[in-house]
């Protein structure tokens, strides 16, 4: 049995998320306040207090997610004895997610990482003028049939798959008016359900163009060491641990498919039994079930959680 650590992506934000860590241990609130100090503002009052439309908005939510992972898995390495190095095979995260897992793993530094996902969330956000795009979520088709709605739908504009979620589930992206038509389209194809993301920009396809040229500026002044594990990465879906291609899939990453359901395939065929899910919410761990038959998906977000992760990463070692 082996284990691999995940780390969750927007969506997954909520006020009050790390408090309890904050509150029961240093070692989390060491990492709140490294962050707080890296951005030069209180990002944990805008976490613990709201309001919830400042902490979701992208430049927000992105470093604020990343802090909580840290945090969590901070206080798994001084209350249950995790080593990055000895306990995991790999380490991945869904779209900023991603930054977490190098920031885990040791590629990145948790100062570095915070500024980087500030910067990425702004330029996300400034790629693309409100209105002008938009994200989709299409259940119940799989991925070639959902790639296959988006080129219909996208009529000389923009329609990609942006996240391959695993479970037949399935997020386009792209201009506003292609979205509504794949929605339709993938209605018409038998998706169970296919409805408009409340998102404030259109994530992961071409339409970040400028939001990746703002990110390969900002990589290529931050030292990336080789993370302790490799890093199954995004667009690959499959491990790396060059310093140099980890800066450029974090590159190609912001315009290209997330692609979660084939990266978690990928870790169970080598061996993973047991995904840790690192940091707030729990929709990384759903989805284990859907995409990994037989795996378990545990989630560690708060104090509770704590005990049945140290039990289960011993289960592993047994």
């Amino acid at each position: 049995m082996t284990a691999a650590f995940t780390f969750p992506g927007q969506g997954s934000q909520a006020v009050g998320m790390g408090k309890a860590l904050a509150d029961g241990f240093a070692a989390a609130r060491a990492v709140f306040d490294e962050v707080d100090a890296a951005l030069g503002e209180r990002l944990t009052a805008t976490m613990w207090d709201g309001p919830a439309e400042t902490l979701q908005l992208t430049e927000n939510a992105q470093p604020a997610l990343m802090a909580v992972s840290l945090a969590a898995l901070r206080v798994l390495e001084v209350e249950a004895g995790v080593v990055v190095a000895r306990d995991a095979a790999f380490v991945a995260g869904h779209s900023l997610g991603e930054y977490s897992a190098l920031a885990a793993a040791g590629a990145l530094s948790i100062s570095d990482t915070a500024r980087l996902l500030r910067i990425r969330g702004r330029a996300m956000q400034k790629a693309v003028p409100v209105g002008v795009g938009a994200m989709a979520a299409l259940l119940g088709l799989d991925y070639e049939a959902a790639v296959a709605v988006a080129a219909e739908a996208a009529q000389g504009q923009v329609c990609d798959a942006a996240n391959d979620n695993g479970g037949g589930q399935v997020v386009v992206s792209g201009h506003r008016e292609a979205v509504d038509r794949a929605v339709e389209i993938a209605k018409g194809k038998g998706a169970k359900r296919a409805m408009l993301l409340p998102v404030s920009a259109p994530f992961h396809c071409r339409l970040m163009q400028p939001a990746a040229d703002a990110m390969a500026e900002a990589l290529a002044g931050v030292t990336i060491a080789t993370p302790v594990v490799p890093l199954v990465a995004n667009v690959l879906a499959s491990p790396i641990s060059d310093p140099d291609d980890i800066r450029r899939r974090l590159v190609e990453q912001v315009t290209g498919t997330v692609r979660w359901r084939e990266s978690v395939a990928f870790m169970a065929g080598q061996g993973v039994t047991l995904f840790v899910e690192i940091g707030a919410g729990k929709v990384l761990s759903g989805l284990v079930k859907r995409i990994a038959a037989g795996a378990t998906g545990l989630a560690m977000g708060s104090p509770g959680d704590i005990a049945a992760v140290k039990d289960a990463l011993a289960a592993t070692k047994g």
